[in-house]
């Protein structure tokens, strides 16, 4: 357990983080990198030139600092994380060279200020943390490993069948390669696909929402031709193969009897797509409405699966948004108050997936017609970002 002294050792010195902003974790990555390159594959390198990253462990470090003594406000970010990590294949031994370089860019930064003492505590309060993430993360590794069909680790994949959807995004259909079981996943989750170094001069990984509902014969990704490891995934055909980790992540349908509303835009739409799957299986009797945006109809690839899935369900609505066309059933910008008499805004369940500025766009829409935050899931594509209440 962390002393007390320690813990306000640490709030006091949160000030200066607050004084530098993101260019202190944008110095940390780039001393790492430097001595540890090969962590340029753990981390997503374009979040890393767009500054996402670094800004999100500041906001990570900043709220560690603040809140270290009421844990139970992070608790939700800290599951995020763990689950993140296990997809990456994080190491114990790899916590070690993070905290040792970002002592010592905290150190460096702030000279004088950094007494041996305020050193001593965040050290002690870095390993407290890593200790729990390295526990919390024995535990979901062990339980990918041990359920029927799991892994830990990395599984080959064969590409069984592409599916061209639209003309930017594909699905791929991935049988194991050794034949054996395949794992039962929950709606919402990703696997992270690792890319060979040959693309980009270092192994690239990222993580790809599971697209269809848990069958027991193959995963599926769909992803758009979007950033450089998509577009090499848009060059593979079938027989060629993939490299994944086990399903994770914390952004998953409820199992409750709640009515859902399942609400995306562009490529966010993968993971609803595995919910309402999951949905029309198992809980048809309940009520299920799924709302989506997209530029153009050329733009709606997964029309006819969704009717599909939804024509088991005894009460489903869906609705459209196209941005730049009036043929949908609503045009322009997704719109909740146009239809908001015919959502369950006090009892339902929202999932939001798609671009950040479109679910913040969307949580205000459904807050301002008295949906509570409580009601509302969220998945952002890379590094975190809450949304405001």
């Amino acid at each position: 357990m962390l002393t007390n002294n320690t813990i306000e050792l640490v709030k006091q010195s949160a000030p200066l983080l607050a004084q530098v902003g993101p260019e202190i974790t944008a110095k940390f990555y780039h001393s790492m990198f430097n001595q540890h390159p090969e962590l340029k594959g753990v981390f997503n390198q374009s979040h890393q030139a767009s500054g996402k990253q670094p800004l999100a462990l500041f906001a990570a470090l900043a709220a560690y600092a603040n809140y270290i003594d009421q844990p139970e406000v992070l608790s939700d970010a800290i599951l995020r994380i763990n689950h993140k990590h296990v997809s990456l294949g994080i190491l114990p031994e790899q916590y070690a060279i993070v905290g040792r370089h970002l002592i010592a860019t905290l150190k460096a930064e702030f000279s004088e200020q950094f007494t041996d003492e305020i050193e001593q505590a965040w050290l002690s309060a870095y390993q407290f943390l890593a200790d729990l993430f390295i526990t919390a993360e024995h535990g979901l590794y062990q339980t990918a490993l041990e359920q029927q069909g799991g892994w830990q680790g990395t599984r080959e994949f064969t590409i069984e069948k592409v599916i061209s959807n639209t003309e930017n995004i594909k699905s791929f259909y991935l049988k194991p390669v050794d034949g054996k079981a395949l794992p039962h996943y929950q709606a919402g989750q990703f696997v992270s696909v690792f890319v060979p170094k040959e693309v980009a001069g270092f192994q690239q990984i990222r993580q790809y929402s599971l697209s269809v509902a848990p069958n027991g014969s193959y995963l599926r990704i769909s992803t758009k031709h979007d950033g450089a490891v998509s577009q090499y995934l848009h060059t593979l055909k079938a027989g060629d193969t993939l490299k994944l980790t086990p399903p994770a992540g914390d952004f998953v349908r409820q199992h409750t009897a709640s009515p859902k509303v399942y609400i995306s835009a562009g490529v966010g739409i993968t993971p609803m797509l595995c919910m309402l799957g999951v949905h029309s299986q198992h809980s048809p009797e309940v009520e299920a409405h799924f709302l989506h945006a997209n530029k153009t109809h050329s733009d709606l690839g997964f029309n006819q699966e969704i009717n599909e899935l939804g024509s088991n369900i005894r009460d489903f609505n869906v609705v459209t948004w196209l941005e730049s066309e009036a043929d949908g059933t609503h045009s322009g910008l997704m719109d909740i108050n146009a239809i908001k008499d015919t959502l369950p805004l006090t009892d339902g369940e929202f999932y939001l997936c798609g671009p950040v500025a479109f679910m913040r766009f969307i949580k205000t829409q459904l807050m301002n017609a008295s949906v509570q935050a409580e009601q509302i899931f969220y998945e952002v594509f890379g590094p975190h970002e809450n949304l405001p209440n």
